[in-house]
């Protein structure tokens, strides 16, 4: 019997033993020892994680560190993702035009770009660059539609209205409200100075903020941004009784209604055509 209990008290050493040394931990070149390891450790890349030399280790060499393999990396040089567009990059009128047309699917493919949000700026953070950008982005690439107006309003709600306001006058719930602290009076949208503005000086503080007011670069896509400044001018046109919307735009030149061009597009279409003849 105290053989046996020797016996029992061995073999159970032996199989810690093995059960421990199975499960060896990773070193430099060792893999070490895991059971399915495919479990914990994707062979596929994944975003954000530190890139594994083996088992997320690295001869000390490496001229890479740990906070460089694990942070999001820069495009290849040269390269532009699908459905990244941009309309500041046209250094001619026409051109500017062709780009619209292929983003509204009126150009030769006749196919609109799908939009991501990876759309390149051309304008630095400078009052030099929105100064520039004020003067060349003067037209809202997307028609005026109803489910423009619709999303720029919901988004408009979300990221604008506390501080501008509902009406765009300013008098968000952060400035006026009987306990607001908000330091200053947020711009107000529907004044003269903002109407006449082009729709640079609007995409430009989007893209980099202004004054107390943050970048939400980050927080609205390509289409976005433009659908809330879209709002923004149905808010201009109902505060000087003029309209704005998919219909009509008595604002001003930067939009353009949806079924404008379609009528137009509708006319041209059933026009005759004069036939040339040969004399």
């Amino acid at each position: 019997m105290k053989n046996l209990n020797s016996n029992i008290s061995i073999f159970s050493v032996l199989l810690s033993f093995t059960f421990m040394y199975s499960c060896s931990p990773a070193d430099k070149n060792n893999p070490g020892h895991e059971y399915m390891p495919d479990m914990g450790h994707s062979v596929a890349y994944e975003a954000n994680i530190v890139d594994p030399y083996s088992y997320n280790h690295w001869e000390e060499e490496s001229t890479k560190s740990v906070y460089d393999l694990s942070n999001p990396r820069l495009p290849v040089l040269g390269t532009v993702p699908r459905g990244s567009v941009g309309i500041s990059n046209q250094s001619t009128e026409e051109g500017r035009e062709d780009m619209i047309k292929m983003l509204r699917g009126d150009g030769n493919t006749t196919v609109a770009v799908p939009i991501n949000g990876s759309v390149p700026y051309y304008y630095k953070d400078t009052e030099e660059e929105r100064t520039r950008a004020m003067s060349e982005i003067v037209r809202n690439p997307f028609l005026i539609t109803k489910d423009a107006l619709k999303k720029g309003k919901d988004l408009y709600t979300i990221y604008c209205g506390l501080c501008h306001g509902e009406k765009g006058d300013g008098n968000g719930f952060l400035y006026d409200h009987p306990e607001a602290k908000y330091p200053a009076k947020p711009a107000n949208l529907i004044s003269d100075d903002f109407i006449a503005a082009s729709e640079g000086r609007y995409y430009h503080a989007i893209m980099y903020g202004k004054n107390v007011m943050g970048s939400y670069a980050d927080k609205l896509s390509y289409t976005e941004r433009w659908n809330v400044i879209h709002y923004i001018r149905s808010l201009q046109a109902n505060a000087k009784s003029l309209k704005y919307n998919e219909t009509e735009n008595t604002l001003n030149n930067s939009g353009t209604p949806a079924l404008s061009v379609a009528k137009l597009k509708a006319v041209n279409e059933n026009a005759p055509v004069d036939h040339a003849t040969d004399h």
